[in-house]
């Protein structure tokens, strides 16, 4: 029996409505209890900020990051901090690190739980590729993991939907997220990867895809519907269509009110759009391209059906990397940058593009501004989680320098003064005085996760929970974020303590400990008459198409070591 009791920490967890109280913790056995032996180990926080591990909702840290590492060689040699050298040797408790933007494996679960991360969600798996993710998976340490399987462009889902077969459908979805050990189901410019295929892409909802007689609208709704029908602990996860374009806030508002009609088996929403700043766009070109979150945030804040990421920009190296074919192929061209392509058989498409954002650049500037103002004119933090679609936006390792963006007006002001005149004029942010607190930015980081990925044991230090905290050199009584927001960087860049299953894995920003982490999955259940007849289907499909048989296919057992497994039953 383990047992560990931490005292007099400022606890701030927003699922019970805590924020920032002086109480201990009891730990025994991994998970969070209501009292303890005096035998117990004891941690004094004296005081500091405690909060439950973070958990990134939504990132790329297995699958293709792999390409992005290929195709970027640079960012291996990368400085983390000025002066020390983007290699970090190995030592008796950690193994070599290396990367920024694309960093190896263990630099990821490092790196990560030097935040006070505990759990990551990789948002996009193809099916077919999904045993290289898991292989991933159990070389990340630490960290509990959870994959989102791809659904959008895949000629079975297209299929069944034009037929009018939501049954099987269903069935399909079913077998899919165990073939990948998937959590959920991700949409990515839904239709847009079969129509790349072509050379091509959807420019609306209502575009059909080439071959399929199916539009993007009905793959969304039809994939929205699937998703209740199973009962599955997460909501459909939606990149829009159009992303990165001026003018696509209109889209990602059809988007939004497609899934008002689509009614939730859960206590949860029926729809998560991810890093909505990509999507929160106004204009006609990039010659009079401005903000489009006011717009956003209006139609969020009179709605109860959806939450969203943010996609927060951070200026300087970036990797983009997204299973959008047809905006990395653009951004490639726009930008004169490297470009990789993928096609995934009969699944998706994806590509791999690294950039750098700049603050003298207005575009840049506008995309940097318009995260910060879908935070703060958004009214419920509920309905925000925190992201910056690592790397897409910036590395996860500037989470802390992004908290000061939303926590100190001064901060951003200090910013802005670097911008041109034209960006100036093309965004909102300078009139907006809302600065959020520590118990605002628990919720985005932690609690709102626990609540959308229906994952009660995760977020929140509740008896019953994983004991998964992170202790941070904050003094909440003792610090104002709104002008010490350097202060707040630092201690939010390395923890006093990070605990992972009631084990100290950090202390004073370093590793201590390296236990390898879980893999959470679904398992849907459908009846076996169903069943039966989507495996004919399916059968048809491995026999004429793909380059590996059904029996191939699967993600067996020994690649997920420590699994989870998340029953459902449907219909």
């Amino acid at each position: 029996m383990s047992e560990l009791l931490i005292k007099n920490a400022v606890v701030c967890d927003p699922i019970q409505g805590i924020d920032c109280e002086k109480m201990d913790l009891c730990i025994r056995d991994g998970k969070i209890v209501e009292s303890v032996s005096s035998n117990a180990k004891v941690i004094d926080a004296e005081g500091r900020l405690t909060m439950a591990g973070g958990f990134d909702g939504h990132t790329h840290s297995a699958g293709k990051i792999n390409v992005g590492r290929s195709m970027n060689p640079n960012d291996a040699r990368r400085n983390l901090v000025p002066g020390l050298s983007g290699l970090e040797p190995h030592t008796e408790k950690t193994r070599a690190q290396v990367g920024y933007n694309t960093p190896n494996t263990y630099a990821i679960g490092y790196r990560y739980a030097k935040l006070g991360y505990t759990t990551i969600c990789e948002a996009a798996m193809p099916p077919l590729t999904a045993r290289h993710t898991h292989e991933e998976f159990k070389e990340i340490p630490i960290l509990d993991k959870m994959g989102l399987t791809l659904f959008g462009s895949n000629w079975q889902v297209m299929e069944y939907i034009r037929d009018k077969e939501p049954e099987k459908l269903a069935a399909y979805i079913a077998w899919g997220l165990k073939a990948s050990r998937g959590y959920g189901i991700k949409i990515v410019n839904a239709g847009g990867g079969e129509a790349w295929g072509w050379g091509k892409n959807v420019s609306g909802l209502y575009d059909p895809v080439p071959n399929f007689d199916v539009t993007p609208a009905e793959i969304l709704l039809g994939l929205g519907e699937a998703n209740e029908k199973l009962c599955l602990p997460h909501s459909v996860h939606v990149h829009c269509n159009n992303l990165g374009h001026p003018g696509n806030y209109k889209t990602t508002i059809e988007t939004m009110k497609l899934f008002e009609k689509v009614q939730s088996r859960r206590n949860r929403q029926s729809l998560h759009v991810t890093h909505v700043q990509f999507n929160a766009y106004a204009g006609t070109s990039w010659r009079d391209f401005e903000t489009g979150a006011p717009m956003i945030a209006d139609y969020v804040n009179g709605v109860n059906h959806l939450t969203f990421d943010l996609g927060q920009l951070i200026f300087g190296p970036a990797v983009t990397m997204t299973a959008d074919g047809p905006v990395e192929y653009a951004n490639s061209r726009m930008l004169k940058e490297k470009w990789s392509n993928q096609d995934v058989e009969l699944e998706d498409a994806s590509g791999v593009v690294p950039l750098v954002y700049s603050p003298k650049s207005f575009v840049n500037a506008v995309q940097w501004a318009i995260g910060i103002e879908l935070a703060l004119l958004v009214k419920d933090p509920w309905k925000v989680m925190f992201t910056t679609d690592s790397p897409n936006g910036g590395s996860f390792v500037n989470y802390p320098e992004a908290y000061t963006y939303l926590m100190s007006e001064k901060k951003r002001q200090e910013i802005i003064l670097g911008f041109p005149e034209t960006a100036l004029n093309r965004m909102v942010l300078p009139g907006l005085d809302r600065e959020l607190s520590f118990y605002e930015l628990a919720i985005m980081t932690r609690s709102i996760q626990s609540r959308i990925y229906s994952r009660p044991e995760k977020g929140n230090l509740a008896v019953g929970a994983d004991a998964d905290i992170a202790i941070y050199d904050i003094f909440p009584d003792a610090i104002d974020p709104s002008v010490e927001h350097e202060k707040v960087k630092k201690a939010f860049s390395a923890t006093a303590y990070t605990i992972k299953g009631g084990t100290i894995v950090v202390k004073d920003g370093n590793i201590e400990n390296t236990p390898m982490g879980r893999t959470y999955w679904v398992n849907a259940t459908v009846p076996s008459d169903i069943e039966c007849a989507m495996q004919k289907d399916l059968d048809v499909k491995f026999q004429k198409y793909y380059t590996v048989s059904k029996s191939n296919y699967m993600v067996e057992d020994a690649y997920v070591p420590k699994p989870v497994e998340i029953a459902t039953e449907g219909f």
